[in-house]
């Protein structure tokens, strides 16, 4: 049980830093309310789901060769720097009444998947941390033992998401729409400015290396 408690702390500590995943629900919770940013944060958890479906099949190794590495990096560069102006954009709309059509509950959960699945840091944890720990784990227990650990990282993963979702709700319900307009500001700027940190780590993959 110490064990299963450890690999739930260790989700937590992986989800905890802030990222674009973070920014994106912390974003969508304010302006939408809690099912909304809820569901970025699954969508999320789905891309991680499916790389730790690639980590057990082997296909890691694919992500070796330079050419592979730039496209993800460009990849992310284009989903946050899009995501964040999008997020820009529609600051303004954080207490409007109005609904419009395009704020449907399929399109958070995209937009949760593909800052997810496209950004190359996720990728580095489950190459780099969750590789290391699967590696260790198949060593010491049986499979049974691999699935229970893995879900209990996951279950470190939906209590953070729980805990950024009730912060977020907790502006919505107490912040001027002002102040709501500009933490969203903040939160789209946030993701420009990791989107450009992947853009040059995409240059210097293509050309410097």
């Amino acid at each position: 049980m110490i064990v299963f408690f450890s690999y739930i702390l260790l989700g937590l500590s992986l989800a905890a830093p802030i990222g674009p995943v973070n920014a994106a629900v912390l974003d969508k919770g304010i302006k939408k309310g809690f099912f909304h940013g809820w569901l970025v944060g699954l969508g999320a958890m789905t891309a991680d789901v499916v790389y730790m479906f690639a980590v057990f099949m082997g296909l890691v190794h694919f992500l070796e060769f330079p050419f592979v590495k730039a496209f993800l990096w460009s990849f992310g560069f284009f989903v946050l720097v899009y995501t964040g102006i999008e997020t820009i954009m529609g600051a303004g709309k954080i207490i409007s009444p109005k609904r419009t059509n395009d704020d449907t509950k399929i399109k958070s959960f995209l937009s949760g998947f593909f800052i997810s699945i496209s950004n190359p840091l996720t990728i580095l944890f489950w190459l780099g941390i969750y590789g290391s720990v699967l590696a260790k784990t198949v060593t010491e227990f049986d499979h049974v033992h691999l699935a229970l650990y893995s879900i209990a990282i996951f279950i470190g993963l939906i209590i953070w998401d729980l805990f950024i979702l009730m912060i977020a709700s907790g502006f919505r319900k107490t912040l001027s729409g002002k102040t709501l307009a500009l933490i969203s500001i903040f939160s789209g700027i946030s993701l420009i400015g990791f989107g450009l940190y992947f853009g040059y780590q995409a240059i210097l993959l293509l050309f410097f290396s």
